[in-house]
C-alpha cells in the first residue's frame, strides 16, 4: 500500500499559512495596476469636466443629478483648484507618477518586493487627501461629486492592494524597505529620472504655467465698449446701434449666470456692432423674490439693491464686476469692502438697501422675469424669444455672424 499523508493546518506556522493562501504576484499587480489606471482615466475625465464647466456655457456633466450630488457645483467651488492648479489636474499627475513607480516594482529586479513600501506611502497619502476632499464636500461645498468619490474608492482600494503584496511578498520593515527602494531607484539612471526627477519638474511646471481659465473676469478691453443705462434705467453693455438685443436676467450668486454673463462681453468686444447687453436682475433670494418655489440664494437680493444703487451713480459696471467676483470667492459679504472698492460712501450703501424706490426698481424686474415665465438663472430675452440656462449655439452663431 502507498503511504499517506494530510498536512495538519493547526500545525503550519503564520508564516507557511500566508504563503499557502496567497495567489501569484501577477495577479496582485494586475490589480494595483488596473485600480491606478481606473484613477488616471477618471481623474482626466474631471479634468476635462472642469475644463468646460468653465469654457463651454452649454456644459453639463452627467452626475449634475440635484442640488447635493453635483459634480459641476464640486468644480464651481474655489475648494476645486490648488496652488493654482485644478484638482482632478493633481490627480493625473499623482496617478500617473503611482504607474510609473509600480512599473519598476514590476521589473525582474525589484524581486517582488522592491518600491511597495515607496507605494503604500503614497497610497496613504491619497487616502488621507480623499479624507480632506470628502470634508470639504460635506461641510463647505454642501454637494459630492459621483467621480470624485469614485476616486476615493480606488485610493483605499490601492492601499489595501499595496498592503497586502508588502504582507505576502516584504516581510523587511518599512525604514530598511524605504532606503532598500531608494538604493534600487538610484542604482539605475533611467529609474531615478523618471521615477523621481521627471514628476518633480513637471509638478514645477504645472504650477508656473497652468493657464487659470477658471478665472472668469471680463478682459481688459472691456473700458473700449460703449456702457450706459437706457432709456428705461436698466444699464447696458455694446452699442445702442446694434442690431441685436439681448437682455440677461441674473443673479450675482449664480455660477452660470457670470459665466454666460462675462462670455457675452467677451463676443460684445469682439463684435461690438452686433449685440448690445442689457442687464436686469432676477435674485433667486426669497426675502425680495416670494415667488421662488426654493430659496436658493440667500443675500443675492441685497446684492441686487447695491447694484441698482450704483448704477444712479454711474458705477454699475464697477459694482457689477465686484459682486460676481465676492460671490465667486464665497467669501462673506463685506459692506465696507465694497464702499472702498466703488468709491461710494458705506452710509449710501446702507440707506440703499432700505429704500422703497431702489426696492421699486428690483421690483420692476422680478416682475418682468416673471411675466417671462422665469423659474431659475440666468434667463435671456432676444428677439421675443425667451431662452433659459444659457443660449443656444446656433443662436448665437446667427447673432454674432460666427461660422
Amino acid at each position: 500500500m502507498g503511504k499517506s499523508f494530510s498536512t495538519n493546518w493547526s500545525e503550519l506556522t503564520l508564516g507557511d499559512r500566508s504563503k499557502a493562501n496567497r495567489l501569484p504576484y501577477s495577479v496582485y499587480y494586475c490589480l494595483v495596476v488596473g485600480l491606478a489606471l481606473i484613477g488616471l482615466l477618471d481623474a482626466i475625465y474631471l479634468s476635462i469636466s472642469h475644463y468646460r464647466v468653465y469654457t463651454d456655457t452649454a456644459y453639463q456633466s452627467f452626475c449634475a443629478i440635484s442640488k447635493a450630488v453635483n459634480c459641476d457645483t464640486v468644480s464651481q467651488s474655489p475648494y476645486s483648484t490648488l496652488i493654482g492648479v485644478p484638482v482632478p489636474v493633481w490627480g493625473v499627475l499623482g496617478y500617473a507618477c503611482f504607474i510609473i513607480i509600480g512599473f519598476f516594482a514590476g521589473q525582474k529586479q525589484a524581486e517582488h518586493k522592491r518600491l511597495w513600501a515607496s507605494l503604500q506611502i503614497i497610497a496613504v497619502l491619497f487616502c488621507l487627501y480623499s479624507i480632506v476632499l470628502a470634508l470639504i464636500s460635506t461641510y463647505w461645498i454642501h454637494s459630492y461629486c459621483i467621480m470624485c468619490v469614485v476616486s476615493y474608492g480606488v485610493n483605499l482600494g490601492l492601499l489595501f492592494s499595496v498592503w497586502i503584496i508588502r504582507r505576502r511578498f516584504d516581510s523587511t520593515s518599512w525604514m530598511i524597505a524605504i532606503i532598500a527602494d531608494w538604493h534600487y531607484l538610484t542604482r539605475n539612471r533611467m529609474r531615478f529620472a523618471l521615477a523621481v526627477v521627471m514628476p518633480i519638474v513637471v509638478a514645477a511646471m504645472v504650477i508656473l504655467w497652468f493657464p487659470e481659465y477658471w478665472e472668469l473676469v471680463p478682459a481688459h478691453e472691456t473700458n473700449q465698449v460703449e456702457k450706459g443705462i437706457d432709456e428705461a434705467g436698466h444699464p447696458y453693455f455694446g452699442s445702442t446701434e446694434a442690431e441685436v438685443t439681448i437682455t440677461e436676467f441674473a443673479d450675482y450668486q449664480c455660477f452660470q449666470c457670470r459665466k454666460m454673463h462675462y462670455f457675452l462681453r467677451r463676443l460684445i468686444e469682439q463684435y461690438p456692432d452686433r449685440a448690445r447687453l442689457i442687464h436686469r436682475h432676477f435674485p433667486m433670494d426669497y426675502t425680495v423674490n416670494p415667488g421662488l418655489k426654493t430659496n436658493l440664494h440667500v443675500g443675492s437680493g441685497k446684492m441686487a439693491l447695491l447694484a441698482i444703487y450704483a448704477s444712479a451713480k454711474d458705477k454699475f459696471w464697477l459694482m457689477n464686476d465686484l459682486l460676481f467676483g465676492m460671490a465667486a470667492s464665497k467669501k462673506n459679504f463685506n459692506l465696507q469692502q465694497v464702499a472702498e472698492k466703488t468709491g461710494i460712501d458705506q452710509r449710501e450703501l446702507v440707506w440703499a438697501l432700505e429704500n422703497k424706490q431702489v426696492y421699486q426698481r428690483l421690483a420692476m424686474d422680478l416682475k418682468k422675469g416673471g411675466e417671462l415665465g422665469l423659474e431659475g438663472t440666468p434667463g435671456f430675452l432676444i428677439e421675443g424669444n425667451v431662452y433659459q440656462g444659457n443660449i443656444p449655439s446656433e443662436v448665437l452663431q446667427r447673432i454674432f455672424n460666427i461660422k
